[in-house]
């Protein structure tokens, strides 16, 4: 091929390569946490519900069912999301995920953050940690979530499919 240059000359930074191995690292490890924080918050509020189910109670507090679904959300999309090739194109099921976690955040912080526990009660104190939890899940995935549009609009630059000449 005398002009351009020849489909198999593409760079390794294609969108459907990923780019390289340094900038996968990064995404790996955010996610990884993403589910690392996902699943404590299942086991952080699942707790609750189990108690309230173990008592017969036939009315469970919706608000920590609405955490659980949330964190269950998270941690499977943490785990679908781990290759970098979807997660160019996810970003915006990350900002799904952030509006959940931050919905989660401020539901939770509006009951604990300001609660006195006079008594020294244990569940309150796991409560208000599970809400820093919460904030912790909320910034990661709005971490990924400006990656991803960053990724998605500046460096997604690549070589037409059967020519190679121009550039998409």
């Amino acid at each position: 091929m005398a002009f351009g240059r020849s489909k198999f000359a593409r760079s390794s930074s294609s969108s459907t390569s990923g780019g390289s191995l340094l900038s996968k690292v990064p995404l790996w490890v955010l996610r990884f946490l993403q589910f690392v924080f996902a699943i404590t918050v299942i086991g952080l509020y699942a707790q609750d519900l189990r108690r309230a189910h173990g008592e017969g109670s036939i009315y469970s507090e919706s608000k920590w069912g609405y955490a659980t679904a949330v964190g269950t959300i998270g941690a499977v999309s943490a785990l679908v999301l781990i290759w970098p090739a979807l997660s160019m194109w996810a970003w915006g099921w990350d900002f799904v995920v952030f509006i959940l976690f931050t919905a989660l955040f401020g539901l939770f912080a509006k009951l604990f953050i300001h609660y006195n526990n006079f008594m020294g009660d244990g569940d309150v104190k796991r409560m208000k940690r599970a809400v820093w939890i919460d904030l912790i899940n909320m910034l990661l995935w709005f971490v990924t979530f400006i990656y991803g549009v960053v990724r998605f609009f500046f460096f997604r630059k690549g070589q037409s499919q059967f020519t190679g000449r121009a550039t998409v």
